[in-house]
Order: structure tokens, then C-alpha cells, then sequence
């Protein structure tokens, strides 16, 4: 157990911060609830970028950018929108030295001035669909931040697509929420369950919320990503109209989706443990360290870094990425070099001393559960793949079983209760609910902040609800949730 970690049962606040330091991975700005992403943070990053990327424009969605700063009047345009984002705008009202004639808001999120750029470029159903992406910055002032999961400001993707139909709009708001799913448990190791969200957890503005739910380490839910149907809300509001096949002015259906640096929270505190950071492979920065290490400087720089290098090329072909690096640490002792690679999360380590070059040999660890094995140089590109592959599958593997064990059925608000106050953070409560906003808000005050965190799309059973005893309610998952 690492000394620089408090151990997560002991605190586990405290734990996900030492393990975010211990693994240089971002840092708190000046500026009140803002960050600073560190290279290896933002090293993660930049993977989770290009998995998603790619998927969306595999589906035939474009990037694209738009600006930071909105017209306060655009927000106003839309009721439950300005309503549910004003306690977290950030406000412009003076520049160039003088005050200005309308402020302007640090883009909480795009929906408005991206409304009123589609209201511009639409007037056909030839026009029609749009999707757009972006990557980028926002700003929501938040009272009680917590590095990735909750900053002032954060990067993230938000998507925006506008429909002829209602239909159209509808599969792409599910298409996207598939998509976040599908990446997650691929790439992230994540196993999310994907639903819709009640009314009470609705985007403002939105018809329908659905959303991706994992299950943290200590129990508790996180919201991984969101996709929403928007229905002509904003089209309305910002007179995204089209002239259909018949000549016909319609209003458009429109969508926005968004998943950010806060899946980096939900790596750390699914997958890390007391020594540190634990990373899936396929978004590790670092896949496999190879350190050479001997006491005689002349072995090191003319025998074992050479060949340390060589290894290095010829594992990254077999990975087709540049996801293997050599540690020239050569003023640390192997321990601490060692150290320094688990605790940033690597997911293997490659150890070349002068046994193992004298027997043309490498000695592989695992930082998922700590298993040694020699390989020889020949065997090590192939090798290292199989190892990364089955890390992946291990993680995810052990995460779900952890999601299972600590997910409960239950079937009245008595059980419910029970289920939450056994276990201070919770699980998963599964419950047939058909209540009102008022009824869902009950549970969560007399649960100590158990909340719907979706109705799975995948479960389509009904029966009677844990509140009001109505037959045919919907399945949900309750829990308390960062």
C-alpha cells in the first residue's frame, strides 16, 4: 500500500485526491474550482478523444466550432433552460474598458447560439439533417468542486443535430446514446447502464434525458454521458423552420448530446486501488514501460537502452500506436522508477536488466493484479498485445461483477430505506416506480439522496411501484450519485 495514499476505505475522498496527485494527473488552478490538466491527465484525454471521434464520424456527424461567448438574450429564449442553467452562468459585462450594451454568458453548454446558427443555414428539407459536433470548453460555476468530476470549468463533446421528423430526431437521440454505451465498456472498461431519465433529472429544455450510469468503487453512481431529445423546443424558440416536399413551413426536431473529462473521474474511482492509478489500455498514454536497469552506466548506454529502444519500435508497430516509452530515469533506483510507472497507472511494466539481456528475455508485470512472466524479445510484440487485450477484458470484467454485487432488488420503500442505510454510499437499488416528481423527491429525502439515475432501456418489465403499490410501473435504478 502506497504511504502517499490514504487508503479508500478510510477516506475516500481524500484517496481519489492522493490518487489524482500520485499520478500527476491535474491540479487545482487559481481561478476557484477550475484545473489544470497535466500531461499525463490530458494524455487520457486525448485517447477518450479519439475513440469517440471516431465513432461519431463513423455515424456521419462532422465537427465543427462555435463561440465561447453567448447573448444573455439568447438564453432567455428558452423558459426551463435559462431556469435550470442561471445559478451556474458565468457573466461578461464589460470589455475593451467600457461596459457592454448586452452581457454575455460563458457558454454553459450550445444549445441556444447553435439554435440560432441553425435557424440561419436552414430553410429546406434538402437541408436537413444537420450533425454537428464539437470539442471544446464550458463554464458552470460550481459550489462544491471536485477535480474531473466537478470544475467550473471542463472540457467536453456536445453534439447538436436538427431533424425533419420527430422519428428521425428520436433514433438519433438513441443512435447517440448507444454509441457513449458502446465506447465506454469498449475503451474505458466502463459497465454503464443506459435509460431514460426521469423527469426530475432532465436536461432543461428537453423532452426526454436518457443516459449512461456506472457504478463507482464506493458504491455510488456517476453520470457518464447524456443524450437528449429535444423536440421542437428550440427549434421553436429560435425559428428552426424548413419548407418540407409539400411546400409546407415545419419547425425541425432537434438533439444534443455531451460526455466529458469527468469519464476520467469515472476511471479513477472505478478501476484505481490504495497503490494508485489503474488505466485501461486502450486509452492509457503509457500501454507498457520498458526500464533497462543495471548499476554499470556502460551496460546501460551501450548495451540495454540501445536495445530497450529497439524493443520499443518494434512493440509499437505490433500496437500500431506509440503507446510503449522507455524510462531513462537512470538516477532513480529501479524500486522508485518501478513505483513511479504503477502508481501513473501503466498498465504493463517491462523489466530489462542484465539477466535478461544476457538471456535475450524481458520480465513483464501487470499492473491490474501484479503477475510476473518472462518473455523472450522474439515472443514480446505478440505478447504484450495479448497482455493489454486481456487487462482490458479484466477490468471490465471486474468491474461488473463489482456493479452486480452490490446491486439490489427491491420491492417496497421500507426495503429501499433499509437497502440505503446498511450501505452509507448505497449500490444500485433496482425498483418498479410509477411516482410523481414530488413522490421521486420522498425517496431521495428519506433515503439520504437516493435518486432515479434511469429506467434501463433494456428492461422492459413492469410491475408495482415501491411508492404508490400501482401495478405496471417501469423498472429504474436508484442511487446516490456524484
Amino acid at each position: 500500500m502506497a504511504k502517499n495514499i490514504t487508503p479508500k476505505e478510510k477516506n475516500y475522498s481524500q484517496w481519489y485526491q492522493d490518487v489524482i496527485r500520485a499520478a500527476e494527473l491535474a491540479d487545482n488552478a487559481p481561478v476557484r474550482g477550475c484545473m489544470v490538466v497535466r500531461p499525463n491527465g490530458y494524455g487520457i484525454w486525448e485517447n477518450i478523444q479519439a475513440v469517440f471521434d471516431r465513432a461519431f464520424k463513423e455515424t456521419g456527424h462532422v465537427n465543427a466550432y462555435f463561440p465561447l461567448l453567448i447573448p444573455n438574450s439568447f438564453m432567455e429564449k428558452e423558459a426551463q433552460h435559462v431556469e435550470g442553467f442561471a445559478p451556474e452562468c458565468a457573466v461578461v459585462t464589460r470589455a475593451g474598458g467600457s461596459e457592454l450594451e448586452e452581457p454575455y454568458v460563458i457558454r454553459p453548454t450550445s444549445e441556444t447560439v447553435i439554435g440560432y446558427m441553425y435557424s440561419q443555414w436552414v430553410q429546406s428539407w434538402r437541408d436537413l439533417p444537420i450533425l454537428i459536433n464539437q470539442w471544446c470548453n464550458v463554464m458552470r460555476w460550481e459550489k462544491r468542486p471536485r477535480l474531473f468530476l466537478r470544475t467550473s470549468e471542463f472540457l467536453w463533446q456536445e453534439g447538436h443535430t436538427a431533424h425533419a421528423t420527430r422519428e428521425e430526431a428520436l433514433a438519433e437521440t438513441m443512435l447517440m446514446l448507444d454509441v457513449y454505451r458502446r465506447m465506454m465498456q469498449e475503451n474505458l472498461a466502463l459497465p454503464v447502464i443506459h435509460g431514460e431519465k426521469s423527469m426530475n433529472e432532465r436536461f432543461p429544455g428537453a423532452d426526454n434525458t436518457f443516459s449512461c450510469e456506472a457504478m463507482m468503487s464506493d458504491g455510488k453512481a456517476l453520470q457518464a454521458g447524456t443524450s437528449h431529445f429535444l423536440g421542437q423546443n428550440f427549434a421553436k424558440a429560435f425559428d428552426i423552420t424548413y419548407q418540407d416536399k409539400n411546400g409546407k413551413i415545419e419547425y425541425a426536431w432537434t438533439t444534443s448530446w455531451g460526455t466529458s473529462t469527468r469519464m476520467i473521474g469515472a476511471i479513477i474511482m472505478t478501476h484505481s486501488d490504495n497503490d494508485g492509478l489503474v488505466l485501461p489500455p486502450r486509452v492509457a498514454p503509457v500501454k507498457a514501460a520498458i526500464i533497462p536497469i543495471s548499476s554499470d552506466e556502460a551496460k546501460l548506454s551501450d548495451s540495454l537502452a540501445p536495445t530497450a529502444m529497439k524493443l520499443s519500435n518494434e512493440l509499437n508497430a505490433a500496437l500500431g500506436c506509440l503507446g510503449v516509452a522507455v524510462d531513462r530515469q537512470f538516477h532513480m533506483r529501479p524500486g522508485d522508477r518501478f513505483f513511479h510507472h504503477l502508481q501513473r497507472g501503466v498498465p504493463l511494466r517491462i523489466e530489462l536488466g542484465e539477466r535478461e539481456f544476457d538471456e535475450s528475455r524481458v520480465t513483464i508485470v501487470r499492473r491490474d493484479n501484479s503477475k510476473k512472466e518472462q518473455v523472450s524479445f522474439d515472443a514480446a510484440p505478440a505478447r504484450v498485445k495479448e497482455l493489454l487485450d486481456d487487462i482490458q477484458k479484466n477490468m471490465y470484467d471486474k468491474a461488473l461483477a463489482f456493479r452486480e454485487q452490490n446491486t439490489r432488488d427491491v420491492s417496497s420503500l421500507d426495503e429501499m430505506k433499509d437497502f440505503f442505510r446498511k450501505n452509507t454510499n448505497g449500490g444500485f437499488a433496482r425498483a418498479y416506480f410509477d411516482g410523481s416528481p414530488d413522490d421521486e423527491k420522498d425517496i431521495k429525502d428519506s433515503t439520504g439522496g437516493a435518486t432515479i439515475r434511469c429506467m434501463p432501456t433494456e428492461d422492459e418489465s413492469r410491475g408495482k411501484c415501491v411508492y404508490t403499490g400501482k401495478e405496471g410501473a417501469r423498472r429504474c435504478i436508484f442511487a446516490k450519485a456524484y
